[in-house]
């Protein structure tokens, strides 16, 4: 049986993962087989093999490269991703994908403005869309289940990329990576281990599965990580402006015992995001270093999974980490749990049998009698399909780590960053704000000009930073509008923009009707403004700035190109605004006054509250300069808030001796329904008593125990998840039997919609206390 054991340590040695070492974990030999194994030449482990699982001869031909990778390998470790992964698909359609409020996202049969990748590719009807989720999700639960597998795996990735073009503007990396991974899984044998088709076909059940299923899915996740560290070499990434808000998440709390916000910020968001990017995928290669990439890859991503709505991501990149240990280790680790258990959980003893996927190499020469060779998988060589799919891994291979930097092809997709984001795995590298949107349309007849409220006909956001989703914008107004009474209108957006915190500029030229406008895929974007790096050491400059003034002064800096003019108008809350020049110059003209003021660098004028101004930028180059503002209304505000709280408390302690006038008893009684509109109240008291009742209930919700925010959260999940399987129920049931009367649908709706008592107004709870509170719960 020694040819055997040797057979069995060198099926699973792998590439692009950990190496494998069977004398760790075989059971001691007797002294003669040890000494026999000794002798044996082929028995000595290299140190290539060590590190990397095979030798040089390995690579050595193109015939040994493609026994390498179809090198029969254990199925363990591949069909557990394969159910962790189908699980997490399964959660993530009712959530990310949208199903629980699919009606919402879709609006079926009102005019909405698209972003789909292909013009040509639009929504189906709402009840079809419903199935198209639901054949999604029968995808992800047959591939958990693998469960007619190859069809699972056709459904999930046919309908998931339909939804995935329908729309750019819920495009991100983790979406994207899960397509990948779920047409990856289409070419794999991954239902070889504890799968129902094992349960149905004994040739299928715990068979090997050749080693390029590992390389494709290991080299994948290592690609997410190592090019996301590239991307983050970016210098905004380095000199910590990309996340610069997140140091102050509570989970932070930890480091600012040691370091203050902005070291945490610098060295622990952005310095420590570049380190793991770039080499996690390395730590998680190696025996030596795994278990510490284990620690910090976990705790990275169950970081993320509190600091941002990514849905199933983290959870899911957490699933790809076992994929770079031995291919055996389900095996170990549920050979540990008591033996009644067995018959549920996944085959840990049977060793795997042979598969028409793999090559089998030929025993080695003086391995044994005829019992041994004869128990032996039959020696095969390479045919056709081995090939092909060995050509096949060596170019997926080689396209995922080139279409990162193909940005050089589809150059109209290029704006201030490149290409669209979700391919290119430069994740957080970039935080943009949005300062000012106006969109101008002019009717192409009569001349008449009117301003558009941005975003109208769409729910999404995501068109003010891309140049191919402005022009689909632009063209879907373009139709629309005639509606209104407006013939062959041109559109005209000014669009301010700051990225990683420099100065608010314009992305795209506003002088430019960007319905006849050119935009090729192919060809850069024309009417795209450049973005003006050469003033980013300025930021320095912001932080002082911004450090100089008290908590109710703000300020927002400028930059404008030569020729171009700025129209803005200050409230009348904004009662303290004043303009200063930066650099270059400036003409800044009072519409009511009808007067300019010229101003140079240093220089600054009050703008009056209640009227337009225009800033005209005179200079040869680039104008920067700020407002100072103060909101005036905001401030009296807070200073009465400010008095009632001390009453309050005076009242309560018992120093107030003097009896409230009755406008302000309810700061001792409280404000109940009855009270609320009562008009002896004083309007400031009411404001005040609401928006102290609003803080003590965010209060209470944050200081909860983990019981209680776990039982808020399963609560939330199960009614979201309730709501989309009654919603696909209904369109299921008018698909198949026509629509029921109107009544009797409208109940049907209200039943999928009824929600908790107590969650139904805490996310506008939630959303109004953001700006009064600071920031909302991340």
């Amino acid at each position: 049986m020694i040819w055997i054991k040797y057979y069995r340590t060198t099926l699973h040695a792998y590439t692009l993962g950990a190496p494998y070492v069977e004398a760790s974990r075989v059971k001691k030999k007797s002294s003669k087989e040890n000494k026999q194994t000794t002798l044996a030449p082929s028995e000595q482990t290299s140190t290539m093999k060590r590190l990397f699982g095979f030798e040089k001869e390995d690579i050595s031909s193109w015939h040994r490269l493609v026994c390498l990778l179809n090198r029969p390998t254990d199925p363990a470790s591949l069909g557990i991703f394969r159910f962790l992964f189908g699980m997490l698909m399964a959660l993530d359609i009712t959530q990310e994908r949208g199903l629980s409020h699919l009606d919402y996202k879709y609006l079926d049969g009102a005019p909405v403005c698209r972003f789909p990748l292909f013009n040509f590719l639009k929504p189906l009807p709402m009840d079809w869309m419903f199935f198209v989720y639901f054949v999604m999700f029968l995808g992800a639960v047959g591939i958990m289940l693998g469960c007619f597998y190859r069809l699972a795996c056709l459904m999930f990735i046919s309908t998931y990329w339909y939804v995935f073009f329908l729309d750019k503007t819920t495009w991100n990396n983790h979406s994207y990576l899960y397509g990948l991974i779920g047409f990856q899984l289409t070419l794999m044998d991954a239902n070889r281990y504890w799968s129902l088709d094992g349960l149905r076909n004994p040739r299928k059940r715990n068979a090997h599965v050749p080693l390029w299923n590992y390389t494709l899915l290991r080299t994948q996740i290592f690609i997410v990580y190592f090019i996301a560290g590239v991307k983050k070499l970016d210098a905004d990434w380095v000199e910590g402006y990309s996340m610069k808000y997140l140091a102050h998440h509570w989970l932070f709390e930890p480091f600012k015992l040691i370091l203050p916000v902005e070291l945490i910020s610098l060295m622990v968001v952005h310095g420590g995001g570049l380190i793991l990017d770039l080499t996690a995928g390395y730590l998680l290669f190696f025996d030596a270093t795994r278990p510490v990439a284990f620690f910090f890859v976990s705790y990275f991503h169950c970081m993320n999974s509190q600091l941002f709505s990514i849905g199933m991501f983290s959870y899911t990149m957490l699933a790809t980490s076992p994929l770079f240990c031995y291919p055996d280790w389900p095996r170990r680790f549920f050979g540990h749990f008591p033996e009644f258990l067995q018959p549920i959980l996944p085959f840990v003893s049977p060793a795997p049998i042979s598969s028409s996927s793999c090559v089998y190499p030929k025993p080695p020469s003086g391995s044994g009698g005829q019992q041994e060779a004869h128990a032996a998988p039959k020696p095969t060589t390479p045919s056709f399909k081995h090939k092909f799919r060995a050509i096949f891994t060596i170019l997926y291979i080689m396209e995922q780590f080139f279409l990162p930097y193909s940005h050089f092809i589809t150059q109209g997709y290029n704006n201030w960053t490149n290409g669209l984001y979700g391919y290119s795995w430069d994740m957080m590298v970039h935080a943009r704000s949005h300062q000012h949107v106006k969109i101008t349309y002019r009717d192409g007849v009569t001349g008449d000009v009117g301003y558009l409220n941005p975003g109208v006909f769409t729910q999404s956001r995501r068109w003010k930073d891309h140049g191919d989703m402005l022009k689909q914008y632009a063209t879907c107004l373009s139709e629309n509008l005639p509606q209104f009474n407006i013939s062959d209108p041109e559109i005209y957006f000014d669009i301010w923009v700051s990225i990683n915190d420099r100065f608010q500029q314009r992305i795209f030229d506003p002088r430019v009707d960007i319905v006849k406008a050119d935009w090729s895929p192919f060809r850069p974007n024309s009417w795209l403004m450049p973005l003006l790096v050469d003033l980013s050491p300025w930021r320095t400059k912001f932080e002082e700035i911004e450090g100089s003034l008290d908590n109710q002064t703000e300020v927002v800096f400028i930059a404008d190109f030569p020729g171009l003019y700025l129209e803005n108008y200050v409230s009348e809350d904004l009662g303290n605004t004043s303009v200063q020049v930066l650099e270059g110059l400036v003409n800044v003209e009072i519409v009511d006054e009808k007067k300019n003021y010229s101003l140079q660098p240093g220089e600054k004028m009050q703008i009056p509250a209640g009227g337009y101004h225009k800033v005209y930028t005179v200079s040869e180059g680039p104008s920067c300069y700020m407002y100072i503002y103060v909101n005036t209304t905001e401030a009296e505000l807070q200073k009465n808030f400010t008095k009632l709280s001390e009453l309050q408390e005076k009242v309560r302690n018992g120093t107030e001796t003097e009896p409230l006038p009755p406008e302000l008893q309810p700061l001792i009684t409280g404000l109940d329904d009855q009270d609320s509109d009562s008009s002896v109240i004083d309007p400031v008291v009411r404001i005040f008593l609401k928006r102290q009742k609003r803080m003590q209930e965010v209060k209470k919700r944050r200081e909860a125990s983990l019981i209680e925010r776990f039982q808020r959260f399963a609560s939330k999940k199960y009614y979201s998840i309730r709501r989309g399987f009654l919603m696909t129920a209904i369109a299921l049931r008018n698909l198949a039997v026509g629509l029921p009367p109107l009544e009797q649908l409208t109940r049907e709706v209200a039943y999928a919609n009824m929600k908790e008592p107590e969650t139904e107004t805490e996310a506008s709870q939630d959303e109004r206390l953001k700006d009064e509170v600071g920031h909302g719960e991340l």
